[in-house]
C-alpha cells in the first residue's frame, strides 16, 4: 500500500535548473530514510542523494555541490533540488524510501521505489 509519486521532471538547457518532488504516502514517512536515484539507458540505477530521518544529508560526487535533496514531513513529501543541470545528468529519477532511519547509497537499503520521472539536460 506505499506508494511513491515523482513530479517535476522535464526538458531543460545546460545550466539550467529543475525541483523534482516525491509524494508519500502509506509508510511512516518522518521515521523513514529516503533518497534519489537515477539510472540513463544501458546503464545501471546510481545512486544520487540520500537523507536521513534527523534531515543529515549525503550526495553522489557527480552531483556534490549542484544538488540538494530536503523533505517536508508536515507534507510527506521529498525533494530534490537541481541547478547547474549537465547532460550527463540526463536520466529516469527515482524517490525510494527505506524502512529504516538511516539508509545507505546502494539499491538494496531501499524497500520502496516510484515510477521514476524523466529529467533531459539539451547541450
Amino acid at each position: 500500500q506505499v506508494q511513491l509519486v515523482e513530479s517535476g521532471g522535464g526538458l531543460v538547457q545546460a545550466g539550467g535548473s529543475l525541483r523534482l518532488s516525491c509524494a508519500a504516502s502509506g509508510l511512516t514517512f518522518s521515521s523513514s530514510a529516503m533518497g534519489w536515484f537515477r539510472q540513463a539507458p544501458g546503464k545501471e540505477r546510481e545512486f544520487a542523494a540520500r537523507i536521513s530521518w534527523s534531515g543529515g544529508t549525503y550526495y553522489a560526487e557527480s552531483v556534490k555541490g549542484r544538488f540538494t535533496i530536503s523533505r517536508d514531513n508536515a507534507k510527506n513529501t521529498l525533494y530534490l533540488q537541481m541547478n547547474s543541470l549537465k547532460p550527463e545528468d540526463t536520466a529516469v529519477y527515482y524517490c525510494a524510501a527505506s524502512s529504516l532511519r538511516v539508509a545507505s547509497d546502494r539499491v538494496r537499503s531501499y524497500d520502496y521505489w516510484g515510477q521514476g520521472t524523466q529529467v533531459t539536460v539539451s547541450s
